[in-house]
């Protein structure tokens, strides 16, 4: 479901007029997430940590209204959920595109996760289909071989792209914590500093304790 945004009387109208005749209008920035107990609480549960915190991005998105904007047709449109076109590891270091679908309960999202995810492990190429073209995902990617401190993406800049790209890489031990970078890409007539801050301030707290809600 989807409700198309009322560019006439959008607060935020002449903001998506102007980033979007840029040339770039992305804005990007990297952060470190301090992760220690969601680490913990997987290795207890001998859960994927990947699973679980690409689950922890995806609820954090789509609690974060700007995070769900997108672009289509040259209108503005709000997605009632966000999902993910994922990048998945292959033994022999190629990648392939996977579509993961957002579900709140994680049993059921790590369920069906795992199944397409050894769908594009057991494949070749790069997997990319109509799923993975939805603009109501995230690009997410996942570089568990560094800790980057800055990251750019391939882009073509015809001003069709405004699904926001979200990377995470080598976690580390920072002062007794275990510490995630976190690279959000945004396109900012959809989304401010703000807005990143919303959604990196739920993320860490989804990171931090069970016990919030999936309302």
């Amino acid at each position: 479901m989807k409700t198309i945004i009322d560019l006439a009387n959008w607060n935020r109208r002449e903001h998506f007029e102007f980033f979007s005749k840029k040339d770039e209008p992305y804005h990007g920035l990297v952060v470190n997430i301090d992760c220690t107990w969601a680490y913990r609480y997987c290795k207890e549960k001998q859960w994927s940590f990947f699973l679980f915190y690409l689950h922890r991005v995806l609820h954090a998105i789509n609690k974060v209204d700007a995070m769900r904007y997108r672009i289509t047709d040259g209108q503005v449109v709000d997605f009632h959920s966000i999902h993910a076109n994922a990048t998945v590891q292959r033994t022999d270091h190629t990648f392939g595109f996977c579509p993961i679908f957002f579900d709140p309960d994680f049993e059921r999202f790590v369920s069906q996760a795992q199944q397409a995810m050894q769908k594009v492990k057991d494949s070749m190429g790069l997997c990319f289909n109509e799923d993975c073209a939805r603009p109501d995902v995230i690009h997410f990617s996942a570089l568990p071989w560094m800790s980057f401190t800055g990251l750019t993406h391939a882009r073509q800049l015809d001003g069709l792209d405004s699904v926001p790209k979200i990377s995470v890489g080598k976690y580390f031990w920072q002062n007794d914590k275990l510490m995630m970078p976190v690279a959000c890409f945004v396109h900012h007539g959809l989304v401010d500093g703000y807005h990143v801050h919303q959604f990196l301030q739920a993320l860490e707290q989804m990171l931090a304790s069970d016990t919030y809600t999936s309302d």
